[in-house]
Order: structure tokens, then C-alpha cells, then sequence
């Protein structure tokens, strides 16, 4: 394959990469909840009934925001239901996922985990079966000092100081006819403003996080999110986003394409540019100051177990993906568009964190970690800093679904090191199945002095994945192979590869 050189300068920025953009998504379906961060009967349960292997593991992905209940769980969740004594908390059939909720994790044990976990609590109001009223006492459990009713309830509930929780959602996917309680646009818009402005009231330094179109799909794309903007103005602070993927993609049928699936980094792209030309539209047309930014709050690869029916059990074993190193290297493509959309995108949840859909499994006391773990790690432990714009100039090839792809996608941050003295963090990954692909990085204002570290996922094929038997097919592994001469950083990246590479800029 010919060589593909990545270019960027310093002076050409897109924006600062909001940590957010590296949050997770823990919602009260199947067994991401019990079985999954809470296990109290494990032997890895700690004082407070959470796994401690599952915690070790989540900690090395990094992740800031973390939104729960839900996802579509949020949208029948009262969230009364999940506080106060666990003896006393309700035992509820679930409608979103037909299950069994016994409310014995709740708003509290979520608090106390993201504390220990240091995650930025995001929480979902229910704007289905909800009112607006009720998520503005949500707010004021969370966040009022101790004095008034709701704030009482949380001092009695063994929490004297406000959980200060900032990020909101207003509802989930609202637009969806599958979703509790769904209800047009310009409805959903009103039951939104509503309970924006009462809990803005209640603390005024809360963000919120309007529904979006959830689906590119959906006849009501970007209609729905410019009719919702357009009511709400300065109440939303953010519009979501969400995204699955998967081969064979489930919109185009059954016909498995690799290089199809690889390249549908071009519709995500997309989606993000079009979501925000929304953004900037709804806010040219109210001449307004304030901009919505992007919320991309469910987001993963899901195409394989469908199984989303709980059957009326309790922690049934719902959407439990087995994912292979395809997959991974599309969890890249999602990481990238986002840090390449800087400007815009600033918070974004992989869905989920455990169990669900997720790079985490766990089966009796055993865990397993999955391949789309480790871009996820790669990419977080080198998130700090400034997007760059980077051009590619090497070979292509096209996609019948998406167009046409450089055969590297790529991003690259410019942040700095302990001392001070900057870094260059470049991701590349290697569409390729059957070439290695040899890559060139040149800083046209600076020159690079040394690699600092590297490292790279790989496999023999694109179908290759961990189990528990072989739970090290598909791992990241160090990756040492550039060479910096004469300013310039060059490597090869193998057939469907992944790399992070840190390097000295002088």
C-alpha cells in the first residue's frame, strides 16, 4: 500500500476535547445494574455491594460523565421509588424492558458510586410517565441544601450535603413511538420547557440535555430537533444524539461488508455536521447568543443479540454483545469523529458500561473483558488537550453505503506532558484487511523529537474476539515501531489495526 501522510499545524485548531466525550451510560436494564456494577452477593462486593473487579476495570477507561437510569428505563422510573430504607423501597414491573425492578440501587448508591468512581453524575428525568414537577424534585434531593422537603428527605437518607448534579437529561428519545409516553415534537417541547424552567429555578447551575432525533432514521429527523430548539432557546444547553452501528448493518439488510462497515465513520461525521448545523440555525433564526452544543449520549456498536424482552425476571440476560475486532475498530471511528468534532461535540456516552452492550461482561464471579475495551482505554489516557484539523493524503477506497474513505482514519490531539512541555496525541486506524499500511505524521510548524509511547489493538481477521476461555485475542499490546527522522514520525500500522501514539513536539 502507498504511504498515507497525516498533516496538521498547531495554529489549525478545532477545539478543546471536553473530557465528557469519554462518559458512559449505566441504565437499569438487564444485568448492567445487578450482576453488573452491583453484586452484593459476589465476592468481589465491597462495604457497598459493587463489584470491585468490574470497578478496577472501569477505572482504567476513565470515564467522566456517567448518565443514568436510562436510556428508555428512565421514561417509566419514578425516582422516589429508589430511595430511603432498601426494606422499604417498592418492587416494580419494569414496562421498557419487561422486568423486575426491586429499587434496591437507587439514586444514592448511583451518588455514592460515581463519588468513589470520581464519574460526573448525569441524570435522566422522566418525561414520560412523569411530570415536570417531579423532575424538578429530583432536583432539589440532589442539589438544595438541607431545609426544605426534598433536600430533608436526602439528610434522612444519610446524605446531609447536596450530590451538586449538574448535567439533566430531559427525557429519552422522546421521538421514539416505542418510548413511553411519546408524544409529538412541539408536546414533548412544552413538557420539556416546563420542567427545564422549574428546575433551573430550582438551581441555576445545572445544564440541561434536550431530546434529539434519536435515530437518522426516523421521519422526524432534524424537524424534531429544530421545532424542539426552537421552543426551549436558552433552556437547552445541549441536544442529544444517538447512535448504533453494527455488520450486517440492521437498515440495509443482511449482506456482511467489512469495508462497509469500517467506513461508516463518513455517517457519523454526517450526523454530527448536520445535528449542528441545526444548532447553529435555531440560533441565527432567534439571534440568539447562546449556542446548543452536541450531547452524543448513547452511542456504540449493537447488531447481534437482539434480545431485549425481560420476560418478566428480574436482571435478565438482555443484549449482551459479543464483540470482535471489527467492532473495536469501529469504537475508534465513533472516539475519533468526536474529538475531530470538538467544536461541537461535547459530551458523549458509550452504551453501556457493563453487561449491556458493553466491554465489560461478567458471568458468576468471572469477568471478561471485550475487545472495544481497549480503544476506549487507548484513546482516554491520551484525551487531554486541543483537536487538530489533520489532513490525510494517501489511498482511499469506496464505500457502497458510505462513500468514499481514506484508508486511515485519524485524529490527533495537541496536549502536554507533566512538566509542561507539549505532546502530540496521534489515533490511527488501519481499514484495511488484507495490506499493511505504512503512515507519516508531519507538524508543518514544529518538528516531532521522539515517541514517548505507543500502543496498538490488532488481529488475525476481522471476526477474531474474547471469550472466557481466550480472554487475550484481541488486547491492546505496546507498540514501539515508529521512527521520528528529520522532524517526521513513521510507522506502519498492520491490517485492521488500531494505534495510539504520544510524541515529543519540539
Amino acid at each position: 500500500m502507498n504511504p498515507s501522510t497525516l498533516t496538521v499545524h498547531t495554529q489549525f485548531q478545532i477545539g478543546e476535547v471536553d473530557p465528557r466525550i469519554f462518559g458512559g451510560f449505566l441504565e437499569h436494564m438487564g444485568r448492567a445494574v445487578y450482576e453488573g456494577v452491583y453484586q452484593p452477593d459476589s465476592k468481589h462486593a465491597d462495604a457497598d455491594g459493587c463489584r470491585t473487579d468490574v470497578l478496577g476495570a472501569l477505572r482504567r477507561l476513565g470515564y467522566t460523565a456517567m448518565r443514568y437510569p436510562g436510556g428508555n428505563y428512565a421514561s417509566g422510573f419514578h425516582w422516589m421509588d429508589g430511595t430511603g430504607p432498601k426494606q422499604l423501597r417498592p418492587t416494580v414491573r419494569e414496562l421498557a424492558w419487561q422486568s423486575i425492578e426491586t429499587n434496591q440501587f437507587g439514586t444514592d448508591e448511583f451518588m455514592a458510586l460515581s463519588r468513589k468512581m470520581d464519574w460526573t453524575p448525569m441524570l435522566t428525568v422522566n418525561l414520560g410517565t412523569g411530570t415536570p414537577e417531579e423532575a424538578r424534585n429530583w432536583v432539589e434531593y440532589c442539589n438544595a441544601p438541607a431545609g426544605t422537603k426534598y433536600a430533608n428527605m436526602r439528610a434522612a437518607n444519610g446524605n446531609r450535603d447536596p450530590f451538586g448534579v449538574k448535567l439533566w437529561c430531559l427525557g429519552n428519545e422522546m421521538d421514539g413511538p416505542w418510548q413511553l409516553g411519546h408524544v409529538p415534537a412541539d408536546q414533548y417541547a412544552i413538557r420539556a420547557q416546563q420542567a427545564a424552567k422549574m428546575m433551573k429555578d430550582t438551581d441555576k447551575t445545572i445544564e440541561t440535555v434536550v431530546c434529539g432525533t434519536c435515530s437518522i432514521r426516523l421521519p422526524t429527523y432534524m424537524d424534531w430537533d429544530r421545532t424542539v430548539l426552537e421552543h426551549l432557546g436558552d433552556y437547552a444547553d445541549y441536544i442529544s444524539l444517538h447512535r448504533y452501528v453494527g455488520n450486517p448493518h440492521p437498515n440495509y439488510g443482511n449482506c456482511e461488508n467489512t469495508a462497509d462497515y469500517l467506513a461508516i465513520t463518513n455517517s457519523i461525521d454526517q450526523q454530527i455536521e448536520e445535528m449542528d448545523a441545526v444548532c447553529r440555525f435555531v440560533q441565527a433564526k432567534k439571534r440568539s447568543k447562546k449556542r446548543a452544543y452536541l450531547c452524543f449520549d448513547e452511542w456504540n456498536v449493537w447488531y447481534k443479540n437482539m434480545q431485549m424482552d425481560g420476560e418478566g425476571k428480574f436482571a435478565p440476560h438482555l443484549i449482551e454483545e459479543v464483540y470482535n475486532l471489527e467492532d473495536a475498530l469501529v469504537v475508534a471511528g465513533f472516539l475519533n469523529s468526536f474529538v475531530r468534532h470538538a467544536d461541537s461535540v461535547k459530551i458523549a456516552n458509550i452504551a453501556q458500561i457493563v453487561n449491556v452492550i458493553a466491554p465489560i461482561l461478567t458471568q458468576g464471579d468471572d469477568m471478561l473483558i471485550q475487545s472495544i475495551f481497549y480503544p476506549i482505554e487507548m484513546m482516554s489516557k491520551r484525551r487531554s488537550g486541543t483537536a487538530l484539523r489533520v489532513v490525510v493524503d494517501g489511498p482511499r477506497y469506496d464505500s457502497d453505503l458510505y462513500g468514499t474513505v481514506a484508508m486511515i482514519d485519524s485524529s490527533v490531539i495537541l496536549g502536554h506532558d507533566v512538566n509542561g512541555e507539549p505532546v502530540l496525541h496521534v489515533f490511527a486506524t488501519n481499514r484495511s484487511q488484507t495490506e499493511p499500511a505504512p503512515v507519516r505524521v508531519n507538524v508543518s510548524d514544529r518538528t516531532l523529537s521522539a515517541l514517548i509511547d505507543g500502543e496498538i489493538v490488532t488481529g488475525p481477521n476481522a471476526k477474531v474476539a474474547n471469550s472466557y476461555a481466550q480472554p487475550n485475542v484481541v488486547v491492546a499490546q505496546p507498540f514501539g515501531a515508529a521512527v521520528v527522522t528529520d522532524g517526521q514520525a513513521e510507522f506502519t500500522l498492520p491490517p485492521l489495526s488500531f494505534a495510539a501514539l504520544s510524541f515529543r513536539v519540539r
